[in-house]
């Protein structure tokens, strides 16, 4: 009977782990972890579980290109500290890609790629490092209800990747860096109280949103910076016809070109986008944000307009999901 007992109680003990809504990891570089890699924390939860799972990653320089497969889902990584817990990778479009023999293209060219559900990210650096090579991605997002805030997305050209139609992602107080088109994609995205910073005298944004789409790339809150001595930087072009990118009550320095906005002229495939797109401004301030001369085939919200644009609208769907 005693017997019988413990193997009851044992047995108990199990099914309870198993069905724990909660699974916390530790990843550190030194071992002290439950893992000394990234992936390897991420391959280890169980696909499609039912259990939220945590992976908390100690301070250190971590040299990985990640995936979080669309099987894994519900994840909240945390970094120690965003200064010194760094993701970081180089690769890029044209780049041989040693395990198959086919060279990079700027989609597999992250050091970061998110293509699960109810993703978490905060704390920590994501960084491509190669620099004028191409088309280098830091952070690729492909999943929906994703979250990034108090961290750093580091790169050049293509920096972050907002992909897919079906994708909502917010981010707050974060930090984002590159050169050219640096926030990209086809993604509904939320940027609060982010700095973005210019490297080089080009394009910020490059939305590719569908036609079915209401919203596009929103920057609420925001400060446009840029590197010392670059002067010529548009808030946007659009990557395709229906592009859609408004900045609210955001800081754009001089760096801001007066007109804005770019049509992207010279697309054989998509001539023309200026007639579709939809670029709008609401109480913008500082040197770059000066309305008028702007394009004319940009916006200036009208205060009954701006209403829409609060977070719990732009990602209003039949889940009714607020990050």
């Amino acid at each position: 009977m005693k017997k019988l007992f413990s193997f009851l109680n044992f047995s108990f003990i199990i099914l309870s782990f198993a069905q724990s809504p909660y699974i916390s990891i530790t990843v550190a570089k030194d071992g002290s972890g439950d893992f000394a890699t990234i992936q390897s924390a991420i391959n280890s939860i169980r696909d499609l579980g039912p259990a939220e799972a945590f992976i908390k990653i100690k301070s250190g320089i971590y040299n990985e290109k990640i995936v979080i497969p669309s099987s894994k889902h519900l994840i909240t990584i945390e970094g120690e500290d965003k200064e010194n817990t760094i993701i970081t990778n180089d690769d890029f479009s044209g780049k041989l890609n040693p395990l198959t023999n086919e060279k990079f293209n700027t989609f597999n060219s992250y050091t970061f790629l998110v293509a699960g559900d109810n993703v978490k990210i905060s704390n920590l650096t994501i960084k491509n490092s190669s620099c004028n090579q191409g088309q280098a991605v830091a952070l690729h997002v492909e999943g929906d209800r994703f979250v990034m805030k108090n961290s750093k997305i580091l790169g050049c050209q293509d920096t972050l990747y907002a992909a897919t139609d079906h994708s909502r992602q917010y981010y707050e107080n974060c930090y984002i860096e590159g050169t050219t088109d640096f926030i990209f994609g086809q993604a509904t995205v939320v940027f609060k109280n982010c700095e973005i910073k210019s490297l080089a005298n080009s394009y910020i944004t490059a939305a590719a949103t569908s036609k079915d789409n209401q919203f596009g790339f929103v920057f609420i809150d925001c400060h446009l910076t840029a590197r010392e001595g670059i002067t010529k930087v548009y808030l946007g072009r659009p990557w395709r016809p229906y592009a859609k990118t408004v900045f609210i009550n955001t800081t754009m320095e001089s760096h801001i070109l007066p007109e804005g906005w770019n049509p992207w002229k010279g697309d054989k495939m998509f001539p023309d986008k200026e007639k579709t797109t939809f670029y709008a401004e609401f109480g913008n301030k500082g040197n770059g944000a000066n309305s008028s001369k702007r394009v004319e085939w940009s916006h200036q919200l009208s205060k009954k307009e701006l209403k829409n644009y609060t977070v719990e609208k732009i990602f209003k769907k039949s889940d009714n999901w607020i990050p």
